[in-house]
């Protein structure tokens, strides 16, 4: 089993990060019902029976985005399709796609709200 099982991505502007990721990986997300108004969630496509590891962009009060050591990969057929959709998407790039050997290629970026975060395309992809 992989270790990672959930993830967390703060943001501060729900709306502009959702749009964000929307639009660079060519998913939906969709509001995760949470318990009162300090907390709102929008879940990245899941299935409760499959690998791999479900999470959420998520605004609390007084968490705030960027500047944080979290890194969140997500899977790519190639990932520079989708690292060619960030800065159109309001993002920045900060490594275009590159090697990482046996472990396929990466490329590395910024979301709108200032969190790093990677795009992994497998070996043989």
């Amino acid at each position: 089993m992989n270790p990672v099982i959930w993830f967390e991505i703060y943001v501060d502007d729900l709306d502009r990060a959702t749009k964000f990721y929307e639009q660079v990986l060519g998913i939906e997300l969709k509001e995760l019902e949470t318990p009162g108004d300090e907390l709102k969630m929008m879940a990245f496509p899941m299935e409760m029976n499959m690998m791999g590891a479900g999470g959420a962009l998520c605004k609390m009060e007084g968490i705030t985005a960027g500047a944080n050591s979290t890194m969140v990969y997500f899977a790519c057929e190639d990932c520079a399709v989708e690292a060619d959709r960030v800065e159109v998407a309001g993002g920045k790039i900060l490594k275009p796609k590159f090697s990482i050997g046996q472990y396929g290629f990466i490329a590395i970026a910024y979301d709108t709200e200032g969190n790093m975060f990677g795009l992994h395309t497998p070996p043989g992809m």
